[in-house]
Formats: structure tokens, sequence, C-alpha cells
């Protein structure tokens, strides 16, 4: 389908990229509304468009304030586990631009028409980016945790009273991993890419921007040490218990022990 966003009149296009909330329900619209799909993307406001991801993030394109807060209210009963605060990115596009589309040093996106396709590969970077932010503000939470932790385990203790409340919350945590892999694929290109290979520049070009590869990463990196922290603490707290229980069975013996002679001597 021939589509084609015309920008305002200093040339520019406004994009929002949410993070809504764990999954969105795309199957909800019709037919006849879909301008494309993977990623699906709709007809909004007056004169936008949204790029819909499954992963729970959405990407709107030249819609105003009131018209963006009307086409979200529109997408609530279909986010599933909504997030309070939805994380969020703007950026502002550059339509019909000579030269290499790219993005410039105030960080706007230079491209030479707003097109379906090109719309769609700007939205996937943006989804992305947000899926990113939201995570690693979750990972840099859980190791605010982990740091006292660490110092318990140094002095040698005391880690008894927050051990469960800690783990649940890595355990939470490593869901991202899972998450980021299966459902969002980070690092995986879009398909759109096979069927228009003259747009791969472009994608490199954003995915570089915004370090895609780089922070995803990083995250790792840090859900890896999260992992080691959780299996270091759920070890000592076993060889702990361990411990005791043989403890225990070592005083019964020697009750045992004291009562036959007593008994013996008695």
């Amino acid at each position: 389908m021939s589509f084609e966003l015309a920008p305002a009149a200093d040339g520019t296009l406004e994009a929002r990229a949410l993070f809504l909330g764990e999954r969105l329900d795309v199957r909800a619209f019709d037919q006849a509304g879909r301008l494309a799909e993977n990623p699906l993307v709709l007809r909004a406001g007056s004169r936008g468009c949204a790029v819909l991801f499954r992963y729970g993030a959405v990407v709107l394109f030249g819609l105003e304030p009131v018209e963006s807060g009307a086409f979200l209210k529109q997408l609530e009963p279909l986010v599933s586990d909504a997030f309070p605060r939805p994380e969020q990115e703007d950026v502002t596009l550059l339509i019909g631009r000579a030269g290499e589309e790219r993005v410039d040093l105030d960080g706007r996106v230079l491209l030479h028409r707003a097109d379906l396709h090109r719309l769609q590969m700007v939205a996937d970077i943006l989804a992305k980016s947000v899926v990113l932010a939201h995570y690693e503000t979750q990972v840099a939470a859980v190791f605010d945790q982990i740091e006292p932790l660490a110092q318990a385990l140094e002095r040698g203790g005391g880690i008894a009273s927050r051990t469960k409340a800690l783990l649940a919350q890595i355990g939470r945590v490593l869901m991202v991993q899972q998450k980021m892999v299966g459902r969002v694929e980070v690092t995986e290109k879009p398909e759109l890419l096979w069927d228009h290979a003259e747009l791969e520049r472009l994608y490199l070009r954003l995915e570089d921007e915004y370090e895609i590869e780089e922070r995803h990463r990083a995250l790792d990196r840090k859900l890896e040490l999260i992992s080691r922290t959780a299996e270091t603490v759920l070890e000592l707290v076993q060889n702990r218990h361990s411990l005791r229980v043989e403890w225990y069975i070592v005083i019964l013996i020697v009750v045992e022990i004291v009562l036959y002679l007593y008994e013996m001597f008695a």
C-alpha cells in the first residue's frame, strides 16, 4: 500500500514511543484499518499513524497531544500488565532532506520521505529503545539492593533476614532476559529488511545512534552478575542450613549418650 505522512510546514514530524505493558493485543483491530503488518501500522489522529508491537510498545507519528491521549485511551483495554508509568521517548523527524538518511547532532532523524516502510524502521528502533530503558531501570534498582548484600557477605553475616525478598526481586529481573530474547528480539533485524534491503543502511545508522546492541550487551552482563549473586546467596544459605542440621544431629547424639551413661551408672 502506498502511504506517506505529510510533515509540518517546517518539514518536521514528531514521533513518540511508549512501552505500555507486557503485552498488547494487536488482533483486536479490523483488517480494514491496517496500513501494514509486521509491525502493525494503523491510521491515527487527523493526519498521523501508530505502529504497534505485540510486546507492549507503541510508536505514534504526527499526532497532536489530544489525539495521542485519545488513542492511548483506546489501547488501554488491550494492554496486559500495564505499567503505572510507561517508559517514553520523543524524537523529531526531518522529512525531505537530501543526502544520507541519518541522525544529526541534535538527535533528529533525517529522512528522504515519511513513507510507510521508513516509519516502520524508525518505530522498530524507538520501540526497542524504550524497552531497553524500562528494563535498565529495573535492573539498576536490583543493583542498589545487591550492594548492601555484598557488604553483609563480606562481614560474614546478616543476609538471612533479607534473602527471601531479594531473591524474589532477582527472580523477577531474570525474566527480563527471556522477555528481551523471546518477545522483543532486541538484537534481531526486522523482517522488513528482507523485502527492502535499501533501508538497511538507515536501520544500521539508527541502531548505532541508539546503541541498541551495546545497551543489550551491558544489560546481559548485569543480568549475569545478578544471577551469580543469587546462586552464591542460595548456596550460602543452604550451607548454613546444612551446618545447622548437622549440629542438631550432634547434639541429639550427645544427649543420647549422656542418657545412656546415666542409666548405666544409676
